[in-house]
């Protein structure tokens, strides 16, 4: 999903839709290639945010944020619209991934927890996307899914959050220590897991010392060594 200034994130989720109905009908005259969907995960301050931008950037790829996966998920309507932009084999894969995570992980998912699994997989069906947050990592098929996890010492952490919200380091430290304490909830009550577990990513980048750019790069070179699934066409 693009960055829109000043746009609503319902008029920003309809654009995307009405792009996927788009695409279906332009796949239907030529065979389908299948792209890359990468995962973002990040401890608040490590800048993954950002990274993430980048990443969409430098490969082409929509990105899709907690806001706009949130505003898919919560809406039955929307959720609806999503899904219509898959053709019934897209639709059946989804609903076998689906049905292979609640097995394998034995969960119980709720109404919430139903939507954003159709949509998160909804979105890796089209690929050439960059999700962050919301369980992504554990929605789309690891041999489809480059996993990334961004970490950074805790002092630069509370000094990029004290920067960006204009608050003093101990309230940094306080809200850190939030959301840290709220993602490692909604990952164990829906995944029953802990999203530091390192051997859940592909790779994890320690930002402390690098660029964003340079972090973007590792990630390049990554995918275009045929990590997991050949080079990445489209």
């Amino acid at each position: 999903m693009k960055i829109h200034r000043g746009r609503s994130v319902d008029k920003i989720v309809e654009e995307q839709i009405q792009q996927w109905q788009a695409s279906r009908e332009a796949a239907k005259k030529e065979e389908p290639v299948k792209s890359s969907v990468i995962t973002v995960s990040r401890q608040p301050g490590s800048r993954g945010n950002e990274i993430a931008v980048k990443l969409a950037k430098a490969f082409e790829y929509e990105l899709f944020d907690r806001e706009i996966i949130q505003q898919m998920a919560k809406d039955s309507n929307m959720s609806a619209k999503v899904l219509e932009t898959l053709d019934e084999k897209g639709l059946n894969m989804l609903e076998d991934v689906i049905a292979t995570i609640v097995e394998q992980r034995h969960l119980w998912p709720d109404q919430y927890m139903k939507h954003l699994m159709k949509i998160i997989g909804t979105i890796g069906r089209h690929g050439k996307a960059v999700i962050v947050g919301r369980g992504a990592t554990f929605i789309i098929p690891r041999e489809e899914n480059i996993r990334l996890r961004f970490i950074a010492s805790l002092e630069n952490r509370i000094q990029k959050v004290a920067e960006d919200l204009n608050v003093s380091a101990e309230e940094a430290r306080r809200q850190i220590y939030d959301v840290e304490a709220r993602r490692r909830s909604f990952t164990r009550r829906y995944f029953y897991t802990n999203v530091d577990e390192p051997t859940h990513y592909d790779m994890i980048i320690n930002t402390d010392d690098i660029s964003d750019d340079q972090a973007v790069a590792m990630v390049q070179c990554l995918v275009e060594t045929g990590f997991k699934r050949g080079p990445v066409r489209g």
